[in-house]
């Protein structure tokens, strides 16, 4: 697992980004810690629905990436300061109030980094 301590993982998310759009459910990331490279994503989790890779895009500075593309010899550079917005495709999986969300994704210095985090929905 990660040697990125959590409390500081958690910060990357933005609270209160969590929305449900045409496209599916979605929510802002933003790199606080340092520049870096996300080299995969195993899962994204919210609630009791799991979204592997095929069903995860990743949107940053107008491009989109779909997650199963991002490999170690393809990964994403993440700058210090960038952000992006995870995308569940099709995705209707949000309840008013507390959600729990679960982003596994990996690192080439890191390795694989889970991050364990909620945010509140209020539907319209």
């Amino acid at each position: 697992m990660s040697i990125i301590p959590e409390f500081l993982m958690k910060r990357v998310y933005k609270k209160g980004s969590l929305k449900q759009t045409d496209e599916g459910v979605c929510f802002d990331l933003k790199n606080v810690l340092g520049p870096g490279f996300i080299s995969g994503f195993g899962f994204v989790k919210v609630n009791d629905a799991t979204f592997e890779a095929d069903k995860v895009k990743f949107v940053t500075q107008g491009n989109e990436i779909s997650a199963e593309t991002v490999t170690e010899e393809q990964p994403i550079s993440f700058r210090l300061g960038q952000e992006g917005t995870l995308i569940l495709k099709g995705a209707k999986c949000l309840k008013d109030g507390i959600n729990q969300i679960i982003i596994e994704l990996m690192n080439p210095e890191a390795g694989k980094v889970k991050l364990s985090l909620s945010d509140n929905f209020q539907g319209a």
